[in-house]
């Protein structure tokens, strides 16, 4: 990337690569309110519990947390408010189609500025059971093992 298209995150969600198997990434904007903007600026959102949804063909985020601005003056907004995500109508179109047809879950990774624009990367999730996550964790801890074996011999 270049210095003009510099990448800001602001929230990450971390559990979503253990509860998930991610399987296609896409970027879309987020349609927010003054003070949301303000409060994201000041690095204050969280991604816990959030998921993105369609609602009458348009595609939405919710559950997303992004507190109220301190120092708003007479219009707070809501914390947890459904934030309409912005996309072409053809990726829109494909996504529902997975969503609703394959069982995928839409599941946001993080949220970002792109030269000053809200942004939030989203992932095609299969939700992984129990034992698949226990499987992983075994995995990824025999990757750290063999990492750290072969950093301590050199």
């Amino acid at each position: 990337m270049s210095k003009r298209e510099e990448k800001n995150v602001v929230a990450r969600n971390r559990r979503a690569f253990r509860d998930y198997d991610l399987l296609d990434r896409m970027e879309a904007g987020i349609s927010l309110l003054g003070p949301e903007v303000k409060s994201l600026r000041d690095g204050k959102a969280s991604l816990a519990e959030s998921y993105a949804t369609f609602i009458n063909g348009n595609l939405f985020l919710c559950d997303m947390h992004i507190p109220e601005y301190e120092h708003v003056g007479y219009a707070p907004h809501e914390p947890l408010r459904p934030r309409q995500l912005l996309m072409h109508k053809r990726e829109l179109l494909k996504l529902e189609s997975a969503v609703t047809r394959k069982g995928f879950t839409l599941v946001p990774l993080e949220v970002y500025f792109l030269n000053g624009r809200a942004k939030v990367e989203l992932a095609l999730g299969k939700g992984r059971k129990r034992h698949d996550k226990r499987q992983a964790d075994l995995k990824a801890e025999a990757i750290r093992e063999a990492r750290a074996a072969t950093g301590k011999r050199r």
